[in-house]
């Protein structure tokens, strides 16, 4: 058993897991991954991807958001004895000029050097964390909706195909959003670039053809934990729950027709979602209607449990 640290830095969150991790031996068989014993799981919202879609670069206030989050994550890290540690940057990071700043800071503080994956190295760590857990030979599409890009990946015990397309929740908002709440023209914006992304990711990833639709990642939990009801997050109630297709059109119409204030007295909303938790939701409402689900299986394992199994 190895204790291990994985991080995940998105363009809205950067998030650590710590976990001990036994490897399997050869007798499991082709593509086992061991079991992994959580020990601390966290998230902070940094928003790294601030304005990288219309600048190119990582912005300055952004650049020390993140970092201090590694250093609080540094703490942890030492507290607990981690043994092996694996750092992944995604979309914004991939996307930004000054990547070296970034790259550097995070050397400084955390002593490993951040990798800024793929979109399919990003496709296939999500895939593992997600379905680890579940069982059955129905075909899976994975669908991680991060704040600069979704991943798309299809397949069962394997990847069978993936796609990372540059939407996601952030960069949405970005883009498109100019008034609270977002007229029908921007709301219609949105809609139209997610669109023409699906049409994007279909020409590689069969993503009509999965019999079971897994959502991961932030904007996927928050609408799910609206339509749950929730008093307040609440992740084991969260981790595979079954949202039907109505529910995430029902969400998405109340989520659309809200200010930033009545979207912010609902808790289970992290306060650093607020702002783009309505592009998260059309992404996810497009997804479903696309791929003619009836529901989407919620996972809270994602890439970051995929990141900390491959450390091991």
């Amino acid at each position: 058993m190895t204790r291990v640290a994985g991080i995940d830095c998105g363009t809205n969150s950067i998030r650590l897991l710590v976990a001990d991790v036994t490897v399997p031996d050869s007798a499991s068989g082709a593509g086992s991954t061991g079991d992994l014993i959580e020990l601390d799981r966290r998230m902070t919202i940094v928003r790294l991807g601030q304005g990288v879609d219309k600048t190119g670069r990582l912005a300055p206030e952004a650049l020390e958001r993140t970092f201090a989050a590694c250093r609080a994550y540094a703490e942890v890290i030492k507290d607990l004895g981690v043994e092996k540690l694996r750092f992944v940057a995604t979309s914004a990071s991939r996307d930004a000029e000054n990547r070296a700043d970034f790259v550097n800071g995070v050397v400084e503080i955390l002593g490993v050097e951040p990798e800024v994956i793929t979109g399919d190295q990003e496709a296939a760590f999500s895939f593992t964390g997600a379905t680890g857990e579940l069982h059955g030979d129905d075909r899976r599409l994975v669908v991680d909706i991060g704040g600069g890009s979704t991943e798309f990946v299809v397949g069962n015990r394997h990847v069978e195909a993936a796609r990372s397309v540059d939407i996601g929740c952030v960069r949405l908002t970005e883009r498109h959003v100019r008034h609270d709440p977002p007229t029908a023209e921007e709301a219609d914006a949105i809609r139209a670039d997610v669109r023409a992304a699906l049409d994007l990711a279909a020409e590689t990833v069969p993503i009509d053809t999965a019999d079971t639709l897994v959502g991961l990642a932030g904007s996927v939990t928050t609408v799910a934990a609206i339509a749950l009801g929730l008093p307040e997050y609440d992740s084991e109630k969260i981790h595979h729950a079954r949202i039907s297709a109505a529910q995430v059109a029902e969400v998405t119409d109340r989520l659309l027709a809200s200010t930033h204030a009545e979207r912010a007295a609902i808790p289970v909303i992290h306060p650093g979602r607020v702002d783009v938790i309505i592009a998260g939701a059309i992404v996810l409402r497009e997804i479903v209607e696309r791929v003619g689900a009836h529901e989407v299986v919620v996972s809270e394992h994602d890439i970051l449990d995929g990141i900390a199994l491959s450390v091991a």
